[in-house]
C-alpha cells in the first residue's frame, strides 16, 4: 500500500507554495509520523476549479484499485477549490479507508461527521476565495480596460509594455494589410503580398485593437496605444467583409450613402422589379427609405451640370485636388524619407563590419540587423505608397481639368451627350466628378469632388416626398427641373432621363 503525497500549484511564481515546497514539508510530515517514503503526484500550474488534472486522474484511480493507505496534502484546497469535488473525493477515500493527512488543518477523521464537516467548511472557504479571486479579477481587467490598457496577448503589429500597446517593427506590415484591404484586395492577393497568412490577415481586418480601442469581453473602449488604421479605412474593410466580389455594375455603386446612419446604400429590387438603394442599416435601427437609382442618377447629373455652370464651385474643386497632391507625401516627405533609408542602410553597414570583426555575437546582430532591414523595408513601402497616391492625384487633377474643361466648353453639348451615353461612359464622368449621394428622408446631398454638398430637392429629381406613398419607386408626376432651355421634356424614362439642371434647382447643402 502507497502513502501518497499530491501537490498542487497554480501559478508557477508562487514561490512558498512551490511543488518542491510541498513535497519537502509533506516528505517530512510522512517520516516524522512513520509512514514511509511517499510516492509525490503534482500539478504544476493548473487550477483547482476541477478534477480534470492528469496526476489528480491518477491519484483517484489508485485508490479506487486499492492501492493506497495514506494521502498527505500540504493544505485541503489542494485537492480541489470546488466545495462538490473536495466532498467527492473525501467520499471515495472514505470509501476504500485511505487516511487522509493535512500539513495545515493536521489530521482529518473523514470517517467522522466532525471531521467530515471539517473539510466540508474548508471546501466552502476555498472555494469562496476561488470565486472571489475571479470577480476581482475580472472587476480589475474591466477597469484596466475601460482606462485604455490591453490585458491580452498583443495583437500581431504591437509590443505590450507596462500594459499599453505599443507598435513594433511589423506595424508597417499591418498598415499595408489594412489600406490593401481597403482599396478592394482580396485576403487571398493580401497574403501573397504581405506574406501574412490569409487567416491572419482576415482577423486583422475586423480586430479593432487597430482602430486604438481596448476590449473587455464584448465592450470596447479607448485605448492608449496609437491605432494602425483609420475610421474611414475600418469602415470600408467592414463593408467589404460583407460582400467581397458582389460589387454592383450600377452607376452609382459605392457612393450612395445614408444619411441618417452613415452606411453605405446597396442596390437592390423593389417588388416591381425597380433598381433602389437601400441602407445595410434597413430595418435594424435606421428607417431611411429605400430611393429609385434612377432618381439618384438625375441627383448626380445635376451636380455634374453644377460643376458646369458654377466658376467659384469648378475652382474650388481644383484647389481641393491641388491640396491632395501636397497631403499625399511628395516634395520634402519623399527627401525626408530617402534620407532615413539612407542612415538606416549606413547603420546596417556597420553594423555588418562589427559582425565580421567579432565585436559582436551572432544573435545580436541577427536581431538588430532584422530590426534595421523591417524599419528600412517599412520605409520604402511607404515611399512607394506615396509616390503611387501623388501620381494618382495627379491623374485625377489631370482628368478633372480635362473633364471640367470640356464640360465647360461651350460648344459641348452636355444634355445631349448625356442623354445618348452608356452606362460605361457616364460612369468615367460620375468616379471623377462625384464623391457621394447621400439619402435623407427629406431630400439627398451630392458632393462633386473637393466641394461642399449640394442640395437635392426629391422633387427635382423625380422621386416621392414623404407621406405621398410608397417612397422607394418615382414618382407620378413631372420633376421640376427648369434649366437654361426651358422646361425639361415631360416624358421621364427609365433608360435615359432628360433632366436639366439650372443654378436654381441645386444650391449647397448648407443651405437647407
Amino acid at each position: 500500500m502507497l502513502t501518497i503525497a499530491y501537490a498542487r500549484v497554480s501559478t508557477d511564481d508562487q514561490i512558498e507554495h512551490s511543488p518542491e515546497a510541498q513535497r519537502r514539508r509533506c516528505a517530512e510530515f510522512a517520516r516524522s509520523n512513520g509512514l514511509g517514503v511517499p510516492t509525490f503526484l503534482s500539478d504544476e500550474g493548473i487550477s483547482g476549479k476541477d478534477l480534470d488534472r492528469p496526476a489528480m486522474r491518477e491519484l483517484l484511480d489508485l485508490v479506487r484499485t486499492d492501492q493506497v493507505a495514506h494521502l498527505i496534502v500540504w493544505r485541503l484546497d489542494r485537492l480541489s477549490r470546488d466545495n462538490g469535488d473536495l466532498s467527492t473525493i473525501t467520499r471515495l477515500l472514505q470509501e476504500h479507508c485511505v487516511d487522509l493527512h493535512s500539513l495545515n488543518e493536521g489530521e482529518v477523521q473523514i470517517a467522522t461527521a466532525s471531521g467530515r464537516l471539517q473539510v466540508g467548511m474548508h471546501g466552502v472557504i476555498a472555494q469562496f476565495q476561488r470565486e472571489q479571486t475571479i470577480e476581482n479579477s475580472k472587476l480589475g481587467s474591466e477597469q484596466a480596460a475601460r482606462t485604455g490598457y490591453w490585458i491580452n496577448r498583443p495583437p500581431m503589429g504591437y509590443d505590450l509594455l507596462d500594459r499599453v500597446l505599443v507598435p513594433n517593427d511589423d506595424a508597417h506590415i499591418m498598415r499595408r494589410i489594412f489600406k490593401l484591404r481597403a482599396a478592394g484586395m482580396p485576403y487571398a492577393q493580401i497574403e501573397e503580398a504581405t506574406g501574412i497568412k490569409y487567416s491572419t490577415v482576415r482577423h486583422a481586418c475586423h480586430n479593432r485593437a487597430y482602430l486604438g480601442l481596448t476590449r473587455h469581453g464584448d465592450n470596447w473602449y479607448a485605448g492608449r496605444h496609437e491605432p494602425l488604421v483609420s475610421e474611414a479605412d475600418f469602415d470600408t474593410i467592414q463593408r467589404q467583409n460583407v460582400s467581397v466580389g458582389r460589387k454592383s455594375k450600377d452607376l452609382l455603386s459605392g457612393r450612395v450613402t445614408c444619411g441618417n446612419c452613415g452606411r453605405r446604400a446597396s442596390i437592390d429590387t423593389n417588388e416591381r422589379g425597380q433598381r433602389i438603394y437601400r441602407c445595410w442599416n434597413r430595418g435594424k435601427g435606421c428607417r431611411i427609405p429605400g430611393r429609385s437609382a434612377n432618381g439618384l442618377h438625375r441627383a448626380a447629373r445635376l451636380g455634374i451640370n453644377e460643376l458646369r455652370n458654377d466658376d467659384s464651385l469648378y475652382e474650388g474643386v481644383r484647389d481641393q485636388l491641388r491640396a491632395r497632391i501636397d497631403r499625399a507625401g511628395g516634395g520634402d516627405a519623399t527627401a525626408s524619407r530617402s534620407g532615413a533609408i539612407a542612415k538606416l542602410r549606413n547603420e546596417r553597414e556597420k553594423l555588418l563590419a562589427l559582425y565580421l570583426d567579432d565585436k559582436i555575437t551572432n544573435d545580436y546582430f541577427a536581431e538588430k540587423e532584422r530590426r534595421i532591414t523591417a524599419r528600412i523595408d517599412g520605409l520604402e513601402t511607404d515611399q512607394a505608397e506615396a509616390i503611387e497616391t501623388v501620381q494618382r492625384h495627379n491623374a485625377l487633377a489631370d482628368a478633372f481639368e480635362q473633364a471640367a474643361a470640356l464640360l465647360r466648353d461651350p460648344a459641348f453639348d452636355f444634355e445631349t451627350i448625356w442623354d445618348h451615353a452608356n452606362d460605361k461612359e457616364r460612369r468615367v464622368l460620375v468616379e471623377e466628378l462625384i464623391e457621394t449621394v447621400t439619402i435623407y428622408a427629406d431630400r439627398l446631398e451630392v458632393t462633386v469632388t473637393g466641394a461642399p454638398p449640394l442640395l437635392v430637392t426629391l422633387d427635382e429629381v423625380g422621386l416621392r416626398s414623404p407621406g405621398t406613398g410608397t417612397v422607394v419607386s418615382e414618382g407620378r408626376h413631372k420633376p421640376q427641373v427648369h434649366g437654361p432651355r426651358g422646361p425639361a421634356p415631360t416624358q421621364l424614362r427609365d433608360t435615359k432621363p432628360l433632366v436639366t439642371g439650372s443654378r436654381h434647382n441645386i444650391r449647397p447643402a448648407q443651405a437647407k
